[in-house]
């Protein structure tokens, strides 16, 4: 180590001399004598409580390595581009830290063979020492952490800026430094800060895609921690999905329930998320992920995130079927922008759904989801979603028109997902379709009754308690009638739902399903439709008694559907025309229809469970 004196000694020289000293330290470690070398290495391994001279001495050598970098060989210097890559901002002040982004940014702008070793150093920068972790939410933490990351940002733009290949290095630096799941929560969460910094920066063009990309694969993994057991009870086999709902939503969360130890938890009968460790890291991050979404749209760059969003839905989230709340970050942005990426989520559904160039099991997903979306989102219009379930119908029918044959869960599949999304969207927005006079002429010219007694039979096949409340609505509507009676005893599923729905168990999956994550629930509730929303305003039985009460026989005949055999049903006194004509005038989005997750809201009851939308793996 160097000594007391030669601290002043060096301080005081100026840039040249500093540089002809290094230079001359490292021009001798290539003929073998490395005291002077070794006493360089020494200094910038020395980090912990330094007094101001070893501050200066570090500054000073770091300065110098910088004025020397064309003398520093990849072989006989390795231990000196070992140290450089191992040291921390952390653990220095801003003067030590601003000769250290110099040495970096010119080292890896000096040559090719440099660059994977700074942007790793600079990106393993991203996350703190252990000793740093504890005090991040603190003032002097955060303090730290801004001056740290600002200067690590400033480093990636001007290594890009200088060497055209570090972008697309530091995309893959930067997937393969992302923490696991088992990491500490601030760890994980100090990283994807980061990424979303690359992804929202001047850098945002050439590394934002990849960073979105990586984002959705991590909350993916940490949904897929949280097991299945810790979101159902035990008593869910004889009841149906939306009595399971209502029970979810039956009361307040209780204070004191928050502080309860397990086995109180466990006398309450309730299975909640509040002590799963991946829940808590993945309510961190999506609640990071809202923030950056709405960031992203107040700065009109919404669109922008939502493309990279979109390719990494299909790539990913689309066919991980056991995914719980990950598929959340699609349902939020489209809620800040229902006509631009709404429109553009929907449509690429769709598309899925009905081009037989994807996988069956992909199909199905993807008209899960736009059933899931068209049911949930409080942000949509009647129209819309009567409009793009006009698409599912139509898809059903004409493929229906094509088949001959009886009943095979197996071998129409997805037909029968086709069938269940119409009668899932219909259980949520019947009524409210129905109280629009021409929506509900729109809806009554469907080509239903055709579709659900056709030999195939999807009234037999789809899910029990879907098809038992459907039907209850459509009599009440006078939609349309079938004969017969059938037992579903409020079953949750059926051996036939089971083979259609496949080892995946597709037919219960309704993958936007109440949201259980309780720090970033205030960014979905706003703009989410429960159930009990749709129970209270249609579904009390003296409503129902009056609804049907107010129908006559004359309103029965002129809208009771009456299938043909032939086509689409009419009725003799529509003017489709008109009825188009009208139905564009009318707005896609209700107006007032955007209420932001920032607002303060009295806090509700977290569900403790929910109904399965994959089946658990003991089913």
């Amino acid at each position: 180590m160097v000594g007391g004196g030669e601290y002043a000694e060096m301080g005081d020289v100026n840039d040249y001399e500093l540089s002809h000293y290094v230079r001359e330290a490292l021009k001798s470690a290539v003929s073998g004598d490395t005291d002077e070398y070794d006493q360089i290495i020494g200094n910038m391994h020395h980090n912990l409580r330094l007094v101001p001279d070893e501050v200066a001495m570090l500054e000073t050598i770091l300065r110098g390595l910088s004025g020397a970098i064309s003398h520093i060989d990849v072989v006989h210097h390795r231990s000196l581009l070992s140290s450089i890559s191992t040291m921390s901002l952390w653990n220095y002040g801003p003067d030590v830290m601003d000769a250290l982004v110099e040495l970096v940014v010119a080292l890896a702008s000096s040559s090719g063979k440099y660059v994977d070793l700074c942007l790793d150093m600079l990106v393993s920068n991203f996350i703190p020492p252990y000793n740093f972790l504890e005090i991040l939410k603190q003032p002097r933490g955060l303090a730290k952490k801004d001056q740290v990351l600002s200067r690590v940002h400033y480093a990636l733009k001007r290594v890009a800026d200088l060497v055209p290949l570090a972008p697309s290095r530091l995309e893959q630096i930067g997937r393969e430094r992302v923490p696991n799941v088992f990491a500490k929560e601030a760890q994980i969460v100090v990283y994807v800060e980061n990424m979303l910094m690359l992804e929202s920066g001047d850098m945002g063009e050439l590394v934002g895609n990849t960073m979105i990309f990586e984002l959705v694969n991590r909350l993916i993994d940490l949904d897929m921690e949280i097991g299945w057991d810790e979101v159902l009870q035990d008593d869910t086999t004889n009841k149906g999905i939306f009595e399971m709902e209502l029970e979810d939503m039956a009361r307040p969360v209780d204070e004191t329930e928050m502080d309860m130890d397990e086995p109180q938890r466990e006398y309450t009968g309730r299975k909640v998320l509040w002590s799963n460790v991946a829940a808590q890291k993945l309510d961190t991050l999506m609640l990071l992920t809202f923030d950056h979404l709405q960031a992203a749209y107040k700065n009109g760059r919404l669109l922008q995130v939502f493309e990279a969003l979109l390719q990494s839905f299909q790539s990913t989230v689309l066919n991980v079927y056991k995914s719980k709340f990950a598929q959340f970050v699609m349902f939020y942005a489209c809620s800040l922008d229902p006509e631009d990426c709404g429109m553009q989520f929907v449509s690429r559904l769709l598309e899925i759904f009905s081009s037989t160039v994807y996988p069956q099991d992909w199909r199905m997903s993807a008209v899960a989801y736009l059933a899931s979306y068209l049911s949930r989102a409080k942000f949509l219009s009647d129209l819309y979603v009567t409009i793009r379930l006009e698409s599912i119908v139509d898809w059903c029918y004409q493929y229906s028109e094509n088949q001959s044959g009886e009943i095979n869960p197996k071998n129409y599949r997805v037909f029968y997902a086709g069938c269940q999304a119409i009668m899932y969207v219909l259980c949520f927005r019947l009524r409210s379709i129905m109280d629009t006079p021409l929506l509900k002429s729109k809806l009554s010219i469907m080509p239903l009754e055709q579709i659900f007694k056709h030999g195939l039979n999807p009234l037999e096949v789809c899910l029990p308690s879907i098809v038992e409340e459907f039907l209850h609505q459509a009599k009440v509507a006078c939609l349309f009638r079938v004969s017969g009676t059938f037992a579903f005893h409020d079953l949750l599923e059926s051996d036939l739902s089971r083979a259609f729905g496949g080892f995946e168990r597709l037919d219960m999956f309704f993958p936007f399903d109440p949201y259980l994550l309780k720090k970033s629930d205030s960014y979905i509730r706003p703009n989410f439709m429960y159930w009990k929303m749709v129970r209270n305003s249609s579904y009390d039985e003296e409503d129902d008694d009056d609804y049907e009460e107010g129908v006559s026989d004359e309103d029965e005949d002129n809208h009771h559907v009456v299938s043909n055999g032939s086509g689409p049903m009419k009725f003799e006194d529509d003017d489709d025309d008109e009825l188009d004509m009208k139905l564009n005038e009318m707005s896609i989005t209700p107006r007032d229809s955007f209420m932001y997750g920032n607002d303060k809201r009295k806090k509700m009851q977290m569900p403790s469970r929910i109904r399965p939308s994959t089946s658990p793996e003991s089913l």
